[in-house]
């Protein structure tokens, strides 16, 4: 099919669920993209903050096909290298003592309500469900993440959501400490919001987060999913504010452009879930796992 029946196509099978340009992409190497005609263009999208090491990066590519020809998948029923690897090395860099794979930054935040709901509620009774998220926030589409997404015309669609979730405004501490109580079970934030404009959090306004987090026995998720993974000169973005939370999401670079989510977390929360709170059948499964041990090893290097 040439170009524009290729866009026809896609308007006759695919859900409207987004307004392309007419362009159709072929491929990728490096930082430039090549479409059905031939033209090249300089990505500055890079797959919306994904593709970390550019298209079609040659040690990525060898370890997917190899990966490829030994193992793709097995389901979260059994032991792999590759999942093992990775979370070993996401752990040993960061705050946290264990993790949970997910597909996608939104499943990752789903993942870490849950799991901050059942920590809340198993510590401190059934009263405690209520989450604190901010204006201009953004944290995912699917019903848990979407209830704690500012912005009206994402969530007004799809009302009623989740029950027990605060907006306080972005950066200001007073606004946060009114939101913040008793019956608070998480507070969810981005150290620099994404599609909030790239506005940093001050370090002021983290800090009062943690101190009233303390105070009122409720979780600091820090949703990392666009800010974190070495976008902001540090490894987590939350390193530049001397801050720790207790649960942290990743996702978007972390595989260069395969799907991986991922909440990592205290053993405090960990300590709580249980066989069968949550799972999933493809998360955190051999190839994408691989994938990822490569992103992140040259990420992390300190010359990268």
């Amino acid at each position: 099919m040439n170009k524009n029946e290729l866009i026809q196509a896609e308007s006759d099978y695919l859900v409207s669920t987004y307004i392309r340009p007419p362009v159709v992409f072929t491929h990728g190497q490096g930082a430039y993209l090549y479409d059905s005609e031939g033209k090249v263009y300089l990505d500055f999208s890079s797959g919306i903050a994904v593709t970390a090491l550019g298209h079609s990066d040659p040690e990525w590519v060898t370890a997917v096909t190899q990966q490829a020809a030994t193992l793709t998948h097995v389901s979260n029923l059994y032991h792999t290298p590759p999942q093992i690897e990775l979370a070993e090395r996401l752990i040993r860099h960061s705050f946290a003592d264990k993790l949970f794979y997910s597909n996608s930054g939104t499943e990752a935040n789903e993942a870490a309500l849950k799991f901050a709901r059942k920590w809340a509620t198993h510590h401190f009774g059934p009263q405690k469900t209520r989450f604190v998220a901010f204006t201009g926030g953004f944290h995912g589409r699917t019903f848990g993440s979407l209830s704690v997404t500012y912005k009206e015309k994402y969530r007004l669609p799809f009302a009623p959501l989740l029950p027990d979730v605060t907006f306080a405004e972005f950066n200001n501490l007073d606004s946060a400490a009114k939101a913040i109580d008793h019956q608070t079970c998480a507070v969810i934030v981005e150290p620099v919001q994404g599609e909030g404009g790239i506005r940093p959090a001050t370090a002021e306004f983290l800090h009062g987060l943690k101190q009233l987090c303390q105070q009122h026995n409720a979780l600091l998720i820090f949703d990392e999913v666009q800010c974190g993974l070495g976008r902001t000169g540090y490894l987590w973005a939350h390193e530049a504010y001397d801050v720790t939370p207790d649960i942290m999401t990743l996702a978007k670079p972390l595989a260069g452009g395969l799907p991986i989510g991922v909440a990592l977390m205290t053993q405090a929360v960990a300590d709580v879930v249980q066989p069968g709170d949550h799972g999933s059948t493809f998360a955190g499964g051999p190839l994408v796992c691989r994938a990822a041990q490569v992103v992140f090893d040259r990420i992390n290097q300190p010359t990268f």
